[in-house]
């Protein structure tokens, strides 16, 4: 049998490494044809095939709970608004900044010093808490890297009457003060959470499951009426023009059960209305400032007098030192 020629292993070598030259040559070709040639084309392409092997999670807003009145008249209510963001890599070189700041209603200068200032994130807040007829607006107008975000905010419909007694909510929709504070666990639903499908910029391209369900927080009914409150409230209000007092507070109690069915205090402030919020406002005087009882004691010790059997009503007492 014949020897095989010495240079039959080098010319093999030769033909593979030429083969697997040509395989990459098509290769980058075809990458440089879905990148550069078909631009459009390619690029959605790419995106398309990202997308699918991009799943992210996020949460499903929940709502607060309802605080009502004994008689179930609405207290504090959660109303769906919309958070408007944006990618600001995607927005800040865009040649609608203008129209988008006008509609924003904010002055266009502070809009780019924002966006230049978040330059290389990925988030930014334009404007939260925004009513949904208004959010969507924006939306429709299809400005570059703007998105919307599903939320709750909370709505007082009794505004001043009941604002110290309810306390507040922040911006995250977490009691901070009064009810609100108090009952925080009760109220606090437990945000649910999903699996989405993103594209190259985040933005989410559909639903792909649901993780956990949404549980929204727990109405609370307190000992509260309303309308004795509403009658309280103006009274109060009555009484400071009339004395000139910087501040006060005023209680109707039930003398039977115990329950507090009205607190006043004044000042009083908006809490549907946080531009011209004053902390000073907030407290709820009733509450938490310590006072002298004064002639207030005199009706105790009258009623213990009484009850002891050494008194009746037409006892006479020397007071005399």
């Amino acid at each position: 049998m014949k020897a095989e020629s010495p240079a039959t292993p080098r010319w093999r070598y030769l033909s593979v490494c030429c083969v697997l030259i040509v395989l990459a040559g098509v290769l980058m070709g075809r990458l440089v044809m879905l990148q550069v040639t078909e631009e459009g084309q390619g690029a959605v392409f790419l995106r398309e095939q990202g997308a699918m092997r991009t799943v992210r999670t996020a949460e499903i807003p929940v709502y607060r709970g309802l605080i009502e009145d004994r008689h179930g008249t609405p207290l504090a209510i959660s109303s769906p608004v919309v958070s408007l963001w944006a990618n600001p890599q995607q927005l800040k070189d865009s040649p609608r900044l203008a129209e988008l700041s006008a509609l924003l209603g904010v002055d266009a200068a502070v809009l780019k010093d924002k966006l230049a200032l978040y330059g290389n994130k990925h988030f930014m807040y334009l404007a939260r808490h925004q009513a949904p007829d208004f959010a969507r607006q924006i939306l429709q107008e299809g400005f570059p890297g703007v998105r919307g975000e599903r939320a709750y905010r909370r709505y007082y419909p009794a505004g001043e009457v009941t604002a110290q007694v309810l306390g507040l909510t922040n911006v995250d929709g977490e009691g901070i003060a009064g009810i609100e504070l108090a009952f925080e666990q009760w109220l606090q639903g437990v945000p649910g959470k999903k699996r989405f499908i993103k594209d190259l910029h985040g933005e989410a391209v559909r639903d792909f499951g649901l993780i956990t369900k949404p549980r929204p927080g727990k109405a609370l009914s307190l000992s509260l009426d309303l309308r004795l409150q509403y009658v309280q409230h103006r009274e109060l209000q009555r009484a400071m023009k009339e004395t000139g007092a910087v501040a006060g507070s005023a209680i109707t109690i039930d003398a039977w059960t115990g329950e507090i069915l009205a607190v006043s205090n004044y000042p009083v402030f908006n809490p549907n209305n946080r531009e011209a919020f004053d902390d000073s406002a907030a407290r709820n005087r009733a509450l938490t400032d310590v006072y002298e009882p004064g002639s207030t004691i005199k009706t105790l010790t009258l009623i213990a007098a009484l009850e002891s059997g050494q008194f009746t009503i037409d006892s006479l007492v020397d007071t005399a030192p």
